[in-house]
């Protein structure tokens, strides 16, 4: 039995409940944006955000790690001449150093220096569903 639809199934398991993490980590920024004259809401934020930054970044690395094994496992070979794969890729880094971002200003906020208004996490947390829907299109289509 191939290991291919396994490796695609957790696959997207993981990638699933990473962005679950990355839609909702900004949204508590949008909200902590606004809390910041209530010191019992800022502390509870500060705690929220740590706590899912932290049990949402396992899903992101168990992303990569199945994605790439299923290019190890006959992806790149069967698509590496093809661009909506390099696209893809690249996709993925973007929204690996968007995670990294988001624990950055998790940090910021955690030393009370957010510099941001919830009008820019509102339009910040919208990022990763634009990319999300670029992934999609580019995996399920291979257009180019």
């Amino acid at each position: 039995m191939s290991p291919w639809p396994w490796l695609k199934a957790l696959h997207l398991i993981f990638m699933i409940s990473w962005f679950v993490g990355l839609f909702y980590l900004p949204r508590l920024f949008v909200h902590h944006a606004m809390s910041v004259n209530q010191p019992e809401l800022n502390e509870k934020f500060k705690d929220m955000e740590r706590k899912l930054y932290y049990f949402v970044t396992p899903w992101m690395i168990l992303t990569l790690v199945f994605g790439t094994w299923m290019l190890i496992a006959g992806a790149w070979e069967a698509y590496s001449g093809m661009m909506w794969l390099h696209l893809k890729l690249l996709l993925v880094g973007v929204l690996v150093a968007y995670h990294f971002w988001c624990g950055k200003l998790m940090k910021d906020f955690r030393a009370d220096s957010n510099r941001h208004s919830d009008k820019w996490y509102r339009w910040f947390n919208e990022f990763p569903l634009l990319v999300l829907v670029a992934i999609v299109l580019l995996a399920v289509f291979k257009p180019f």
